[in-house]
């Protein structure tokens, strides 16, 4: 008989996460806010910290972006998800100090299964789509915040 892996709570404040936790370390520090009735967004220039080809920002550092935009879509809807598969399309690489407006937002709901999709723009006129991701997301339940 298959052993069933512990069910997964997540807290709702996550301080320590890389792409938004303010107290981690190493983390991209990145606020997201409410875009619209489904959606989250932020801002983010490409620093040379976070490239892989020199001058060029890594992939993983991309897809990071987005899928916290998903998770952040979810959240500002009172829902908690992870992402359970994603599509991910990169368009061009993107240069030390491009500025970049990242959006996801969620499109479908059946039962605990979200559908949802994220892009990179060009923060700038015209706006440009630089990386795109399609996504299902499962919505888990969370726990209170820890006592002290």
């Amino acid at each position: 008989m298959p052993v069933e892996a512990p069910a997964v709570r997540l807290l709702p404040k996550t301080s320590a996460c890389y792409v938004c936790g303010p107290e981690n370390a190493s983390g991209l520090h990145i606020p997201f806010v409410a875009d619209g009735a489904n959606g989250s967004s932020a801002r983010y220039t490409v620093l040379a910290e976070h490239c892989g080809w020199p001058g060029l920002l890594h992939g993983g550092v991309a897809f990071a972006l987005m899928d916290e935009a998903l998770a952040w879509a979810c959240y500002f809807q009172g829902l908690y998800g992870v992402t359970a598969r994603v599509e991910t399309r990169f368009r061009q690489p993107l240069p030390v100090g491009t500025k970049l407006t990242i959006r996801a937002w969620t499109t479908e709901r059946k039962r605990r299964l979200i559908t949802a999709r994220a892009e990179i723009r060009l923060d700038e006129e015209n706006a440009p789509l630089v990386a795109e991701a399609d996504a299902t997301m499962y919505l888990r339940e969370i726990e209170s915040e820890p006592r002290a």
